[in-house]
């Protein structure tokens, strides 16, 4: 936490890097309902190896993120966040407007591979949330942080929608653009956050992806929680990567239809983790309000797995955006083990697990589809990554259940 800053002033550094949050992801939501079909045309409309080319797309973007999180977190614990950020944006932007001319697949992977390293951002944005809040607190901002993404998907996909009924490419100029704002915004809006004396020097061995994983180790509460976050986001990359996929597929939605299913998502995400969860955790505390979203978890993928009318989809995400009370639970008990010098190299650490899931998740999810998803399959199982993604947070259920049982809470 900043040290010496009234309450009004951190109110208001978080609510700046909010609104990063927020344009950064309006502009990633803008492409999300293009990019299955703009692959599909490199491919000649063939949808087996569209589906695996663009699980391949996917972890691409993982891996430079695997790599450069806990690079990009350690940078921030040295040169502080706001030069990080500001960096980062600027090649985004840049990223954007070649993804916008990629003439070929394979300037598409380029761009992407730039788009991975860009996005490695996100450490310096939430470690900047630790920063400025107390510990207390930090669950109800980073469940702010949720709404935000939230609110990205809500405008995103529905106006990348709309842009991809225009032109395919379209929606990486609007992102381009949005980019660009957000960087002139921090330029002349956006404080630091990182006092200089809690700032420490930048070490490789640190803020290499596999040495901030094994940090991660250092205790047995940081290393149970680590397991259940991983489950949690094995499952959530299970279905980003095979939504647009299943849904057109089974249910023959455009690219529109997909984009409005995306802004329901949003809906209910900002609702759950804007709203619900700043009331709840004063009262239910993290731990039960982790334990919660894991079962609405449990329950909701395996719902969508098993609904058979498309409409079915929509009813069941409200009930499931209950699963946004996992990540700002567990990263609120995170952070409360590692001291203001090292926040950033946690979220970086963080950044690297999500990033290997993100690896994982797009190659097991979109195989999945391409096994179990086509009318010729035998079994055909449509919804069989999605029962995957049940299976795999009721371990995580489990994992955090042992582990609070061994560890009671401490007292206030």
């Amino acid at each position: 936490m900043v040290r010496g800053v009234s309450a009004e002033p951190r109110k208001a550094t978080v609510a700046f890097v909010l609104i990063v949050i927020l344009l950064d992801t309006l502009g990633i939501g803008l492409v999300l309902p293009v990019l299955p079909r703009i692959i599909e045309g490199f491919l000649e409309g063939n949808l087996q190896r569209a589906s695996h080319t663009y699980g391949l797309f996917l972890a691409l973007y993982a891996v430079m993120q695997f790599v450069f999180a806990p690079i990009v977190g350690g940078l921030s614990d040295r040169f502080g966040r706001r030069t990080v950020i500001l960096t980062s944006l600027a090649g985004a932007a840049c990223d954007y407007v070649l993804l916008a001319f990629a003439p070929t697949l394979g300037w598409l992977f380029v761009g992407r591979i730039l788009a991975g390293m860009t996005g490695a951002s996100f450490a310096a944005a939430t470690a900047y949330i630790a920063d400025v809040t107390p510990p207390e607190k930090r669950a109800a901002s980073f469940g702010l942080v949720g709404a935000a993404f939230g609110v990205g998907f809500v405008l995103g996909p529905g106006l990348g929608g709309l842009l991809g009924g225009v032109s395919l490419r379209a929606p990486f100029l609007a992102a381009a653009v949005l980019n660009l704002v957000n960087f002139l915004y921090g330029v002349f809006v956006l404080p630091e956050s990182l006092s200089r004396e809690n700032r420490r020097p930048f070490a490789w061995r640190r803020a290499n992806p596999l040495g901030a994983i094994k940090n991660l180790g250092r205790s047995p509460i940081v290393r149970g929680l680590t397991a259940t976050i991983v489950c949690s986001y094995l499952a959530q990359q299970l279905l980003r990567s095979t939504w647009a996929l299943y849904t057109e597929a089974r249910f023959g939605w455009s690219p529109a239809r997909v984009g409005l299913s995306l802004v329901c998502v949003g809906v209910a995400a900002a609702i759950v983790q804007g709203f619900l969860l700043r009331k709840l955790m004063p009262r239910i505390g993290e731990r039960r309000a982790m334990l919660l979203g894991l079962v609405a978890s449990v329950l909701g993928y395996a719902a969508i797995g098993l609904a058979n009318r498309s409409w079915l989809l929509y009813v069941l995400v409200f009930p499931f955006a209950l699963e946004g009370l996992i990540e700002p639970s567990t990263k609120a008990l995170l952070t409360r083990e590692v001291g203001a010098t090292e926040q950033g190299e946690l979220q970086g650490s963080l950044g690297s697990l999500l990033s290997m899931t993100s690896i994982v998740g797009p190659i097991v999810g979109t195989a999945l589809f391409a096994r179990f998803a086509p009318a010729e399959s035998s079994p055909h199982v449509p919804g069989a990554v999605f029962l995957a993604g049940s299976l795999l947070n009721v371990i995580g259920l489990l994992l955090a259940m042992r582990l609070f049982a061994r560890r009671p809470s401490p007292p206030p």
